[in-house]
């Protein structure tokens, strides 16, 4: 584990896929760690910086990549189509579209990194394409993280239900600053939320997605379930908060329980809903995360 006083450099990587230009931003030490390496797979909402590297005055614990790269690892967040900095067509987004990013950014880090296999984890609707791409790839992963991963009846996907033919008659939807702000509340109590953080957040959305992709929220609420237990074979952790909207014990168990690998873990984390990593539980979200990734 490197020093906390040890300063966490970024840098912009651009990633060319046929006419999809993708951006992945990368933090790590003065040296990049090796064969220690991260990607993260953001979901619906924001795209990789945004939603792992938020940058909150006088609050520098949030930062997921930071906290990951003080402990040694080369991580990366890429934005998958349709998000941040990356090319947005003008077309409904698919799944199997982000899942085909994804597996173009960790061979560009493979090979940018000299490395066999990267640790995945994957939020929210990442966990859809993040779980497809384990399926598919799994020579290419070490170790998996599955974060607020939702189910076909989590309730956060019944209460959208209403909004799905909105959601298909356009490919982007323009969501307020203020509109940012309401993910971090649903089930969640106002105790597990510190404002400063909040508001961070909501200004950083509102500037770099410009318009958000509704293809995400048509498969999920067409299409689940996205991905089979069975085929994700590699070690496998599922994580949610307490209060989480999306994930849920008793929606994700009869999932857990079908995963063959026998190295998995089920964990639970207190002080946070969907946006735990966000939320007063980080801390203890960070240090979970760490140790899996780090288990022997």
């Amino acid at each position: 584990m490197q020093s906390a006083q040890e300063a966490v450099h970024g840098t912009q990587h651009w990633v060319a896929d046929g006419d999809i230009c993708l951006a992945v931003w990368e933090k790590c030490m003065d040296r990049p760690a090796g064969s220690k390496v991260v990607v993260l797979a953001h979901g619906s909402a924001t795209g990789g910086r945004g939603s792992f590297d938020l940058q909150v005055p006088g609050h520098p614990s949030y930062s997921l990549m930071d906290f990951l790269a003080h402990q040694g690892y080369d991580v990366f967040a890429p934005d998958v189509r349709g998000f941040g900095g990356s090319t947005r067509p003008e077309k409904h987004l698919t799944t199997e579209e982000a899942g085909a990013d994804l597996n173009a950014v960790v061979d560009f880090v493979r090979q940018l990194r000299a490395v066999e296999q990267v640790h995945l984890l994957a939020w929210s609707w990442g966990t859809q394409y993040g779980g497809q791409f384990v399926m598919v790839h799994p020579q290419k992963v070490a170790r998996y993280i599955s974060y607020a991963q939702m189910h076909a009846n989590s309730p956060d996907l019944v209460s959208r239900r209403p909004r799905l033919e909105t959601f298909k008659r356009t490919p982007y939807l323009r969501i307020t600053e203020q509109g940012w702000k309401l993910r971090f509340h649903s089930l969640t109590p106002d105790e597990v939320n510190e404002p400063v953080v909040i508001d961070a957040f909501a200004h950083a959305a509102a500037l770099t997605e410009s318009k958000s992709p509704t293809g995400p929220q048509v498969d999920l609420l067409t299409r689940l379930p996205l991905v089979d237990p069975a085929r994700i074979t590699v070690p496998t952790m599922l994580i949610h908060g307490q209060y989480d909207d999306v994930a849920d014990l008793e929606g994700l168990l009869p999932f857990f329980t079908a995963l063959p690998n026998p190295d998995k873990q089920y964990v639970v984390i207190p002080g946070g809903g969907h946006m735990l990593h966000l939320q007063k539980g980080h801390a203890r979200f960070q240090h979970a995360v760490a140790a899996w990734f780090s288990a022997p």
